[in-house]
């Protein structure tokens, strides 16, 4: 996918899934919220990898289409970091729905033991 230029009064939303490079190029799941994505430098994402570890069960899995994704994919829920909005790769791959961004919420609930 080739990157182009955002428009002046876009930011990232909240369950959108953007190329990234962090150890390498790599999807990445937005999950902070959109009041703080619209004004802050930095957003909170999710990486993702497609490679499957069964030991991780904090890891969840996307089927390919999800949010963009051509591939099988696991949100790697245990590693939850910030990034600056200028290396997210524009556009967006896709959306996750509200049933897969809902169970990511949950799994990175129980990796940082918040209620």
């Amino acid at each position: 996918m080739k990157a182009t230029t955002p428009p002046g009064d876009w930011f990232p939303r909240r369950g959108e899934v953007y190329l990234v490079h962090l150890d390498k190029e790599r999807p990445t799941l937005i999950i902070s919220a959109d009041a703080l994505n619209r004004y802050a430098l930095d957003v909170c994402v999710v990486p993702m990898t497609t490679v499957k570890r069964p030991k991780f069960s904090l890891r969840v899995q996307l089927k390919p289409g999800e949010g963009g994704l051509k591939r099988d994919s696991w949100v790697k829920c245990d590693q939850v970091t910030t990034v600056e909005r200028a290396l997210l790769v524009y556009p967006p791959l896709g959306r996750l729905g509200h049933r897969s961004l809902s169970r990511v919420e949950q799994a990175v609930k129980l990796a940082l033991q918040l209620p």
